[in-house]
């Protein structure tokens, strides 16, 4: 194992992060197909974080945390209220110096796409504008002069965090965003020229691929970037599998959602911005999780993220950008909270938690690793180490592209080829819905039909297979990476591993793990030590010490939940906790390590977690516990306040049904505190 993490860190680190590193700062190029760095075709994972969601002396920890994923690229938010809350009153400190964030960035050799607003929305308060703006009688999101000269400072101020560590100067900023969500293309081409004449100079610029644009954005001016969820908070509905996002899990040549933001921007239609198809196919909101809202409680599973995944490599994507990779926590504001909620004066179509954005992601909001973590891992090395086969491929779509929800008569399935070598990309996987076993498949792909006999592919099951990849004909088993001459291939869980090789079928493969070939330079592994390859070796979960847990407080008189100004349920206000049950947790003297995690097992509305009388942490339950990293106490406190709210009957609210509202009321069914190793 030692040997391979030496092969890993030597062979394996990621193109685009040693770029970084380098005295000589490479080219970085882009055609309809990929970004080319230093001539060579990549395709890199993008993970997004909010670096002031994120306490400052986190940052070195988690940026490595995302390497190990396999993350090449982070993106991540500037939220103007943030750091402009008081208007004129600029603050870059503490968690908010992004300065400080850019260059953890650059000493871990991770470029970064700063997504500089003005509006970002990230369910922050009014998308990121701050209060102050909202009084100046303009137009947000406008070219009108008052708007524009308030960006221009937001600019330069971004612009002073920058000077030094853009691309050209050797280090990690190589792209901007511009503004949201944006359909006006004279506006966003306003912003770039603003930028420009400030000083920013990147190798390229980005916008969200949807809406479709109004007014056009004369091409190679920014890259649009797509995306993807398997399920929305945002919708208006509290029926489960609402909205169209059943799409996400269908392999087709339509690059945008039709469900992004559909509380904003209304009926989405399935058609590109005109010219769109010209540029390489990104994405930079592919759902890693999903926030829940008060009104939505969305809970997300590990094969959801995974299978949106495989779906966009095989629809052709040649850059996976995940929404979020990694949860945070709103940092207190100066004035107001910093959540999203329907009181504000915009951007109020959802009310969301005042501090947590854990986003259910492959990294939580404590860093803790998520399952989703390990399993797009796989993913992630593979376009890692197979960029410049892979890059270059088109994708086929033998399976219809509009199959409807739930619809189980179709293998769902594409492929990318490029001459007489390509990948299959299989799924046969729907959020919610019970797809069944698909017998009697067989592939026929660049001129090889593949297994054998007739194969079963089990419900679930997502994956992608190779034809006349590496010497290898074809084989019913993943590639996961090349190393050192070495191929790793994962067994497929219910799929029996047939390999075609130098002209011999070898059937009924069985794993032989890390150790051994299973023939010449190959090597079969278990779906878990595929997730985990190169990876040092971890603990695995151990003992939970139980804390000191007391009911002070049964709850008063259940709150009036209202309807707000966006016709869903309002979230409760800092009074209605007056009426929680509260509950105190005594801490064991050695909680506040840099690694102990509070887990508290509980069922109600909302929970919140109060240290010397202060919010520290709140929850909106959906049915997963309610944590929170005990090292972010502050020095000497060692008994917390929980107080909860309880449930009601008939809410207007949607619960996943792995929440328990069977009846109204709370419950604590335990309070434990774990390492996030064991976690």
């Amino acid at each position: 194992m030692k040997q391979l993490m030496k092969g890993f860190l030597l062979a394996g680190a990621m193109v685009l992060s040693a770029h970084c590193l380098v005295a000589q700062v490479p080219e970085v190029k882009w055609d309809s197909r990929s970004l080319i760095i230093g001539g060579k075709r990549v395709v890199p994972v993008m993970g997004e974080v909010h670096y002031s969601r994120i306490p400052a002396d986190e940052w070195q920890r988690e940026v490595r945390k995302m390497k190990d994923g396999g993350v090449t690229i982070i993106a991540n938010y500037v939220f103007w209220n943030h750091v402009e809350e008081q208007e004129g009153i600029f603050d870059w400190s503490g968690q908010r110096d992004l300065r400080r964030f850019l260059e953890v960035c650059k000493a871990e050799g991770m470029p970064v796409v700063l997504r500089i607003g003005p509006f970002c929305h990230g369910e922050a308060r009014c998308g990121g504008i701050p209060d102050w703006v909202f009084t100046k009688g303009c137009r947000t999101r406008d070219t009108n002069k008052t708007f524009m000269s308030f960006v221009d400072k937001l600019y330069r101020q971004i612009y002073s965090q920058v000077i030094g560590l853009q691309w050209k100067d050797g280090g990690p900023v190589v792209a901007v965003q511009f503004d949201n969500e944006q359909r006006n293309g004279n506006y966003l081409m306003a912003l770039k020229k603003l930028a420009l004449s400030i000083g920013f100079d990147l190798p390229f610029y980005t916008r969200t691929g949807w809406p479709e644009l109004t007014r056009p954005v004369p091409y190679g001016e920014m890259l649009p970037l797509y995306g993807d969820y398997a399920d929305g908070f945002w919708d208006r509905s509290t029926k489960e599998t609402a909205g169209n996002y059943y799409k996400a899990f269908n392999f087709k040549a339509f690059r945008s959602s039709t469900a992004i933001a559909s509380e904003q921007l209304g009926e989405q239609k399935e058609r590109l911005s005109k010219g769109d198809e010209q540029y390489p196919y990104f994405t930079c909101e592919l759902g890693g999780g999903m926030m829940t809202s008060y009104h939505r409680r969305v809970y997300v599973y590990p094969e959801d993220a995974y299978s949106l995944a495989i779906v966009k490599l095989g629809s052709g994507s040649n850059l996976l950008g995940y929404y979020m990779y990694h949860g945070g926590t709103n940092p207190d504001g100066k004035l107001t909270y910093l959540n999203e909620n329907q009181r504000t004066p915009a951007t109020n179509h959802n009310d969301l938690p005042v501090k947590t954005y854990d986003f259910q992601a492959p990294l939580g909001e404590f860093g803790q690793r998520n399952p989703h973590f390990y399993t797009l891992r796989k993913l992630h090395m593979f376009m890692h180490d197979y960029a410049e086969t892979l890059a270059p491929m088109d994708a086929s779509f033998p399976c219809p592209q509009d199959i409807k929800k739930g619809d189980d008569s179709h293998l769902r399935w594409a492929y990318r080829s490029q001459g007489d070598s390509g990948f299959v990309f299989v799924n046969n996987y729907e959020r919610l819905q019970n797809l069944t076993d698909k017998r009697g498949v067989q592939f026929s792909v660049c001129g090889v039909t593949f297994p054998r006999k007739p194969m079963t592919i089990p419900a679930g099951t997502a994956c992608i297979f190779p034809v006349n990849i590496d010497g290898i004909r074809y084989a019913t088993a993943q590639i996961i990476a090349k190393r050192d001459g070495k191929i790793y291939l994962e067994q497929i869980k219910g799929v029996p591993t047939e390999i075609c090789v130098d002209g011999k079928t070898l059937r009924n493969v069985k794993p032989k793990g890390i150790g051994r070939p299973v023939y010449r330079n190959i090597y079969l592994v278990d779906s878990e030590t595929a997730g985990r390859l190169f990876l040092p070796d971890e603990a695995r979960p151990g003992m939970k010490v139980g804390v000191e847990l007391a009911k002070v407080r049964e709850a008063g008189e259940p709150r009036k939940i209202t309807i707000g100004v966006q016709k869903v349920a309002e979230e409760p206000t800092d009074d209605d906790f007056n009426a929680a049950a509260v509950y105190t947790i005594g801490l064991p003297a050695d909680s506040l390590r840099a690694d102990r995690l509070l887990r508290i097992d509980y069922r109600g509305d909302v929970a919140r977690l109060y240290a010397d009388g202060k919010l520290v942490a709140d929850n909106f339950y959906n049915g997963r516990p309610f944590l929170f990293g005990l090292w972010r106490l502050p020095a000497g406190c060692s008994r917390l306040e929980l107080r909860i709210l309880p449930l009601q009957k008939d809410m207007p609210v949607y619960f996943p049904r792995e929440a328990n509202v069977s009846e109204p009321g709370e419950q604590v069914y335990g309070v434990t505190t774990l390492t996030l190793a064991e976690y």
